[in-house]
């Protein structure tokens, strides 16, 4: 079967995707590297697999599996964010203090203990590189960098550049669909695999309130001041700008 690179961004249905491809592929021709830090001297994509999937750095993806076909997936930038930080919550109101005092949980520490203002805007310049890696326009820092943490080396681009970056990375890979387009990446699994996953039909890691309400707009409804909010809607002002592109240009699917 055709290798398969599945770029999983978080809160874009990647469980689901990740579950019905595993089911396709098998646990034994997945690769086990599924989060970039996860890589050993071997890289982000060894060698030996069929199935790659994670959220991963894909910057030297065709260098080592050039046959592959690479997909990631997005949805509304606006739910994006807001997802992503009500799942971190969640996460973290059912670990106890004493575990969030850990180094290691610094993330889950301050998204359960500080404001969601705080949370977005405070902290020390190491904090707030992490809010930018993880939540500023992360799609268009990603597909330009090919890097999960890759803000920092697109910080000094204007949006035009930035934009336009991220469409050339965007090039690079097979597909670039809308998480309301599922059923487009389940035909094309057929195709190169022979075998029909149920991505549509899939849910895993969905919120407390399903996928019919707006995360977005009960995130604003906590942060209650409007600088604040529009401070947080400017993570999504290049990413907006990158759906449309790439939309005219023929590149979403």
């Amino acid at each position: 079967m055709k290798k398969v690179a599945f770029l999983h961004i978080p809160k874009t249905a990647g469980q689901s995707v990740h579950s019905e491809l595993t089911k396709i592929y098998s646990s034994a021709r997945t690769s086990p590297v599924r989060v970039h830090h996860q890589a050993s001297s071997d890289g982000q994509f060894p060698n030996g697999y069929d199935l790659y999937s994670g959220h991963l750095d894909w910057c030297r993806l065709r260098e080592t599996q050039t046959d592959a076909f690479a997909f990631t997936v997005l949805r509304d930038p606006f739910e994006r964010i807001a997802s992503f930080y009500f799942y971190l919550r969640n996460k973290a109101s059912r670990l106890t203090d004493s575990l969030l005092s850990s180094p290691g949980h610094m993330g889950l520490y301050k998204v359960k203990n500080c404001s969601p203002a705080a949370y977005f805007f405070g902290g020390s310049p190491a904090w707030q590189q992490f809010i930018k890696d993880h939540y500023d326009n992360f799609y268009c820092s990603y597909l330009a960098t090919g890097k999960v943490r890759g803000a920092a080396e697109v910080c000094h681009f204007s949006k035009d550049m930035l934009v336009g970056q991220a469409i050339g990375g965007a090039r690079k890979l097979d597909r670039v669909y809308r998480i309301s387009s599922l059923n487009l990446l389940e035909n094309d699994i057929q195709n190169l695999t022979g075998h029909r996953p149920s991505i549509v039909k899939t849910r895993i890691n969905v919120g407390p309130k399903g996928v019919q309400t707006s995360r977005w707009q009960d995130l604003m409804t906590l942060i209650n001041d409007k600088p604040a909010q529009e401070r947080l809607a400017a993570f999504a002002e290049a990413d907006i700008a990158l759906l449309d592109r790439l939309n005219d240009e023929g590149l979403l699917s």
